[in-house]
């Protein structure tokens, strides 16, 4: 957390290519998807790098429209990948906050390679945590949420997926996606975790699902399982 916190500061005034390079502007995210995707990304010289190399998507869906895999999987869009700390800092100052964000949208951020999508094979047999925040939180709790994925906090190995902060008209829900869902020692460590980085009070409630349940009744955040 330190090396990121330090680091922010050191490149703030450096990053200005990538605002071209993303062509990100109050909400509207524009890029050639298929392009980002071939690059393959890697720490530039004296850079810090990650221990996993990270991409952000972006999705956004009319929610009177009934979701389904295929038009999820056409709503989401690859906005770039980082490998080091220095390129995430740059990346991520140019992104419109979550609270800035309207409508039914998601920011997402998944280790490269994964799609943040329930079926996709390193996925298909974990859950995630729900944590559903008042409006004005999400902006706060991403940025924190990812800075402790990224500093590698919860050690539980390759388990963490990524993790997606939701937009809804009534309240923002943060996620964190892991691998294995039947494995109670790593999701109760993950959870753990997540209360001690977000510093949740005590009776906050969270939430898990699986995302085989997630397929079965093609809903993210419904008939969840509490606990506190």
């Amino acid at each position: 957390m330190n090396q990121f916190e330090h680091l922010k500061e050191e490149d703030s005034a450096e990053h200005e290519e990538m605002k071209d390079q993303n062509d990100i502007d109050g909400g509207s995210i524009n890029n050639n998807n298929n392009n980002i995707r071939r690059k393959t990304v890697s720490p530039g010289p004296g850079e810090h790098p990650l221990q996993y190399n990270y991409t952000f998507w972006y999705s956004r869906r009319t929610p009177s429209r009934p979701a389904n895999t295929q038009s999820y999987e056409q709503n989401i869009r690859q906005m770039g990948t980082v490998a080091s700390v220095e390129q995430f800092w740059k990346f991520y100052s140019h992104l419109v906050r979550p609270g800035d964000l309207t409508g039914h949208s998601d920011f997402h951020l998944f280790k490269e390679g994964i799609k943040p999508m329930w079926e996709d094979e390193a996925n298909k047999n974990g859950g995630k945590w729900i944590i559903r925040l008042r409006k004005g939180l999400a902006s706060r709790f991403w940025e924190n949420i990812i800075l402790a994925m990224l500093g590698e906090q919860f050690m539980v190995g390759e388990e963490i997926c990524g993790v997606v902060v939701s937009i809804r008209f009534q309240e923002d829900i943060l996620s964190i996606w892991n691998k294995t869902a039947n494995d109670q020692v790593t999701t109760s460590r993950i959870r753990d975790t997540l209360r001690r980085v977000l510093n949740l009070p005590p009776n906050t409630i969270m939430e898990y699902k699986t995302h085989n349940d997630s397929l079965k009744d093609n809903s993210s955040f419904r008939n969840t399982k509490i606990t506190l």
